[in-house]
């Protein structure tokens, strides 16, 4: 569950006023989060991954840091996750994604959890008891269904903006499914339904529908659903699919996109206060 690495550096503790920083180095973005001591968001970022992992962590906290108007040898504490977070060198440890997000939401909801996490490349659903324990989850990193590429590919297909992609489908009018859960095929199958004459606005909802759909099959959903998440933030129609075919409430936290970095950073937290104990502060 854990993979914290050895401190890289000490930072100066500042007990009147401490800031902590968490960084979210994943596929497709990186994001970076500072709160304070009280856990409440002082600043955030969300940039481009692309090829160089360290630079985008560095623009996304040094963004952060600047929102939050907050210099860096302030804070008491940063911590890394995400596919990258062992190539963020100015983190203090990492840890992983799965911990973090459930770190993260677990902060804003209580009880039992099923927890829908859909970025640009990968989707997953983790579980938490009633004490906020893990307790089983599934990832899906095979496969570009079900995840914010995969709607890229299909605004692609359209010739419309993917952040557009959400208002197009808000006025579909016919209910059209995509029987394809492969992104290649999809898209096929997208292209022979324009052939026929189908509306963009219902094919950008059935594209939401086989994103839904393939998250579904993931898993067993139980408990309280709380979505989090890029596609999440970004396309509230998710949302209410999920609500849709789960018949129930779906919740979402402030801050889905940045979920795990907010864990991150409230790892930070846990451990900078776990040390003062430790040290008789």
């Amino acid at each position: 569950m854990n993979d914290i690495g050895s401190d890289r550096g000490t930072r100066r503790r500042d007990a009147g006023d401490p800031r902590y920083a968490g960084v979210d180095s994943g596929s497709w973005t990186t994001k970076a989060v500072v709160i304070d001591n009280a856990a409440a968001v002082l600043g955030q970022a969300v940039v481009r991954t692309a090829a160089d992992l360290p630079v985008a962590a560095e623009e996304a906290l040094s963004l952060a840091l600047g929102r939050a108007g907050v210099d860096r040898p302030a804070l008491s504490g940063i911590r890394a996750t995400g596919f990258g977070r062992h190539a963020v060198p100015f983190a203090d440890g990492t840890r992983t994604e799965l911990d973090c997000h459930a770190r993260g939401v677990r902060h804003h909801v209580e009880g039992a959890l099923t927890i829908i996490d859909i970025g640009g490349q990968d989707a997953k659903v983790i579980h938490l008891d009633a004490q906020g324990h893990r307790i089983g989850h599934k990832m899906n990193r095979k496969c570009a269904a079900g995840t914010g590429s995969f709607l890229d590919e299909m605004a692609l297909r359209l010739a419309v903006p993917t952040a557009r992609l959400h208002d197009l489908a808000v006025a579909y009018q016919e209910e059209i499914e995509l029987g394809s859960f492969c992104t290649v095929f999809s898209g096929t199958e997208l292209l022979a339904a324009i052939r026929q004459g189908k509306r963009p606005a219902d094919l950008a909802r059935a594209a939401y529908k086989s994103v839904v759909k393939r998250v579904l099959e993931m898993d067993v959903f139980a408990g309280r659903v709380v979505a989090t998440g890029g596609v999440v933030a970004h396309h509230p129609v998710v949302v209410k699919l999920f609500e849709q075919y789960l018949e129930c409430e779906v919740l979402v936290p402030p801050h889905p996109q940045e979920m795990g970095a907010f864990g991150a950073a409230l790892l930070a937290r846990e451990l900078d206060e776990a040390g003062r104990r430790d040290d008789g502060a």
